[in-house]
This record gives structure tokens, C-alpha cells and sequence, in this order.
């Protein structure tokens, strides 16, 4: 890391956020208010945004990096990244910050990937869109990236179309592919969502591995709550756009927001198999 690097992080934050709202209006021109007023700041640290589908985490993962669709507007005190507010570079500048200083790992890699194309000329050619470097050299890259990312038979990987890629394995090649300009900030939305426990976990590992040692931030935005627990190092509880909890991960369980107790509540014991599953009753109150 340079020594410039190492100034700007110890003068700003990664990431801060204030007051951010995301808003859609439809062809009819109603409104819908998809985040309110959300504000946190991030550092070299493994940030989990939980909450249902409809809280609001995915499109504040989206708005970081203004790929909000026509119909949403972004509005924000701030949203700066190592101090370089976002909001006022232009399209051109922002696309220079996208993949370059901050990636995101979509929740379907084969939706991500271009399916006529095998996988290893897709990641050569991110390779050499951030590095000036000849296709035989990217080449050789492509398969240290992905050892990097416990692929044990690269060459075969290297051939494959994204069809003929397991869920796992997918997911591996767009961590490879993300990781490649060796970003600040690594926002992972659902990455694991499709995949069986074992695979979950593997993924996971390679995630944690590679932030810890790339010295990264990680923004984990997941329905999850016990995996929320285990994994990461601060959670945010999102409900109707709204951030109504914050916690250290370790101490999820001693929640005190009656949104975040519910969503605990809810969860299937497994040494309780005769247990009725609760149901989370909502309050008009948690909206104000």
C-alpha cells in the first residue's frame, strides 16, 4: 500500500454516508420512497446491511455506485469515498471509480457473465482493461487469479462457458474478475444466496481471506441474519429504507429494536422441531 494511500485512510473514513434517500416514481407519477435518510460511514471492515426483500439493502449497495435505473433519483448530504464526495464527479469520472476502486459481486454470476463467451477470455479481457499488458501475459494472470480464488483446475475453467460453470464455481470467476484492479471497497449483494451450505461457506472464506488480506471494505448486504452473526464485523437493520438498528455482529442476538427482535424470533430452532414459527407483527411506528 503507498504511503499516500495509507494518509487518505487515516485521514477520512472508506466510505461515509449521510442522509441518503433513493426515490422511484412510476409512469403515473406516484412515488415510492425506496431508503430514507440512511447515514454510516465504513473503514477496513466487514459492514453487513440485513433486513427483508423491500428494506431497501440492495439499493443502497446500488446508489453508492449510482446505478440507480432512470425512474429513482438519489439524493445525499454525502457519499464520499477516502473523502472524494461521488456525487459531484461526472459519468465519466464515476465509471473510472466502478470496478476500479469499488467492485460488487451481483447475487447470479451467470446473469453477470456474457454467455457465448468462454470465461477465461471474459476475465483476460477485464484484466487488460485495467492493465496494459499483451493477451499471452493476461493470459498467465488470469490463471493466478483464479488459484487465488481456490480453483483447483484452471485451465478447464479457463475454456468453460458460463453454462458449464456450477453455481460455486461461478460465483468464484466474478470474485476473480472484481478483484482484479484491486479495489477499496468490495460490495457483495446476495452472494450466496444460491448456493447449498458447504459451497456457501467456501465462498465465504475466500471473501473474508481476501479482504483481510487485500485490506479491503466489505459492504455484505444479506437476508441472513445468522450468517450476518457469524460473519460480519458490524450490521446495520434495514426496515422500509430505514436504518433502525446498528450493532457489532457478536451481539445480534441481544438486539434491542423490536423490528430486529422479531426478524430473531422468526428463525427456525433446530433443536426444536415441534416449534411453531412465529410471525413478525409490524408496527406503524417503525416508520417514523
Amino acid at each position: 500500500m503507498s504511503s499516500i494511500r495509507q494518509i487518505i485512510e487515516m485521514t477520512y473514513p472508506l466510505l461515509k454516508i449521510e442522509n441518503l434517500n433513493v426515490e422511484f416514481r412510476n409512469h403515473a407519477g406516484n412515488s415510492t420512497q425506496a431508503v430514507r435518510d440512511v447515514s454510516f460511514s465504513l473503514g477496513q471492515e466487514r459492514l453487513g446491511i440485513v433486513g427483508e426483500s423491500g428494506s431497501g439493502k440492495s439499493t443502497v449497495g446500488r446508489a453508492i455506485l449510482s446505478l440507480i435505473p432512470p425512474s429513482g433519483k438519489i439524493k445525499a448530504e454525502k457519499i464520499a469515498l477516502n473523502g472524494v464526495d461521488l456525487q459531484k464527479l461526472s459519468e465519466l469520472e464515476m465509471r473510472k471509480i466502478r470496478g476500479n476502486k469499488i467492485s460488487m459481486i451481483m447475487q447470479d454470476p451467470k446473469h453477470a457473465l456474457n454467455p457465448v463467451m468462454r470465461v477465461g477470455d471474459q476475465i483476460a479481457e477485464a484484466f487488460r482493461l485495467h492493465n496494459n499488458i499483451a493477451h499471452s501475459k493476461a493470459k498467465q494472470k488470469v490463471f493466478d487469479i483464479l488459484k487465488d480464488v481456490q480453483i483447483r483446475d484452471p485451465e478447464r475453467v479457463y475454456r468453460a462457458y458460463p453454462h458449464e460453470l456450477s453455481g460455486g464455481m461461478g460465483q468464484r470467476v466474478m470474485i476473480a474478475m472484481m478483484l482484479i484492479p484491486d479495489p477499496n471497497l468490495l460490495i457483495a449483494d446476495e452472494p450466496t444466496s444460491a448456493l447449498d451450505v458447504t459451497v456457501q461457506m467456501q465462498i465465504l472464506a475466500i471473501i473474508d481471506d481476501l479482504v483481510r488480506e487485500k485490506g479491503m471494505g466489505l459492504i455484505f448486504i444479506s437476508h441472513d441474519l445468522n450468517l450476518m452473526a457469524s460473519f460480519c464485523d458490524r450490521v446495520l437493520i434495514m426496515y422500509a429504507g430505514r436504518i433502525v438498528e446498528e450493532c457489532r455482529a457478536s451481539e445480534l442476538a441481544q438486539a434491542k429494536h423490536p423490528y430486529t427482535k422479531g426478524l430473531l424470533a422468526c428463525l427456525p430452532m433446530v433443536e426444536n422441531s415441534d416449534q411453531k414459527l412465529t410471525t413478525l407483527n409490524r408496527d406503524p411506528a417503525w416508520l417514523e
